[in-house]
């Protein structure tokens, strides 16, 4: 190959050449408007923190983000639209567990992979889910409730309308060694309803669905599914505190991008969300859900995935549900 000028200034032309779109990524991106694809309906928890992270980096860049609604079939339409994206870091899917932890043992055909088609980004928010009864129930703890389990086994009923709500009652079964009957929702509320009906025992569901009814009274609040206490609820104990020893059963939130999205982009969008999950719009949704905010490394997110992929493959097996 012959080179219109010497050697050694040709060379590092081409390096510079191979390192430019890196640099221009990192040092530019954004610049065209984001899309954040939701995979639950509007107004629901993950859509408010989608709303909320979105107006911060609009702050922060003065790029528009658009916030996309893909909700229906435990969140797979809206990861398989993300992951067929362009991967230049203009999509985003802000998800939980249920499309990156949940569902591959709960569906035998995906159409995306939770691992080998995305690039982590971030995590940004745990939280907990609260065990209740109605007010008008003689449980008045969680011992009442497995003791009554014990004595009638399989006479007791535990509702739920969310993955996460499943596996929490399910985790309770096996960690205290009782047979309650799981009655499905297609939604929380729907079972919150019932169990303010009566027609349930106990649901152990989200914050921002339980504990609104049981601080008007409707409802009583027996345990918390997580390690640490709700700051909602401080005087409710954690399940592991209240006798079921190594419960700990939360659900998280996290944004990902197409595999393959240069290094830069991702590291910037990484920079870029950790800031929003400090904003001012985060944390009044983090109060109202009662949920934390919680960000991790690229790496980190990867690892506490596959860590948390595992445990919801334990309880699901354990469970005997086969998957669909």
């Amino acid at each position: 190959m012959q080179y219109p000028f010497p050697r050694r200034q040709a060379l590092a032309l081409l390096l510079a050449a191979a390192l430019a779109p890196a640099a221009m990524a990192q040092g530019k991106y954004p610049e065209k408007p984001l899309t954040f694809i939701v995979p639950f309906a509007a107004g629901s928890a993950t859509d408010q923190l989608a709303r909320a992270l979105g107006q911060s980096i609009t702050e922060q860049t003065r790029q528009p983000v658009v916030v996309e609604n893909k909700a229906g079939a435990s969140g797979m339409p809206a990861a398989q639209s993300a992951a067929r994206s362009a991967a230049d870091g203009y999509t985003v899917l802000i998800t939980t567990n249920t499309t990156h932890a949940a569902n591959e043992h709960l569906y035998k055909k995906m159409p995306y992979d939770p691992v080998k088609d995305f690039a982590p980004v971030t995590g940004l928010g745990k939280g907990g889910q609260v065990m209740v009864v109605n007010a008008a129930s003689p449980y008045k703890s969680v011992a009442d409730v497995l003791n009554a389990a014990k004595k009638n086994p399989g006479k007791l009923t535990f509702g739920s309308g969310s993955s996460s709500s499943r596996m929490a009652g399910e985790m309770l079964k096996q960690l205290a060694g009782v047979d309650i009957l799981h009655v499905p929702y297609k939604s929380n509320p729907l079972g919150i309803t019932d169990l303010l009906g009566g027609q349930i025992d106990l649901m152990i569901t989200d914050t921002s669905t339980g504990v609104p009814q049981v601080k008007a009274g409707k409802l009583r609040a027996l345990g918390y599914s997580t390690q640490k206490r709700s700051a909602q609820l401080p005087d409710v104990p954690t399940l592991d505190e209240a006798g079921v020893k190594g419960y700990d059963m939360g659900y998280w939130f996290a944004a990902y991008v197409p595999a393959n999205t240069p290094a830069p982009v991702v590291a910037r969008l990484n920079e870029l969300l950790h800031t929003a999950v400090k904003s001012a719009a985060a944390k009044t949704f983090f109060d109202t859900a009662g949920s934390e905010p919680w960000t991790t490394t690229p790496d980190e997110l990867a690892r506490f995935q596959a860590a948390e992929t595992q445990k919801w493959g334990k309880v699901i097996k354990a469970a005997g549900i086969e998957a669909e």
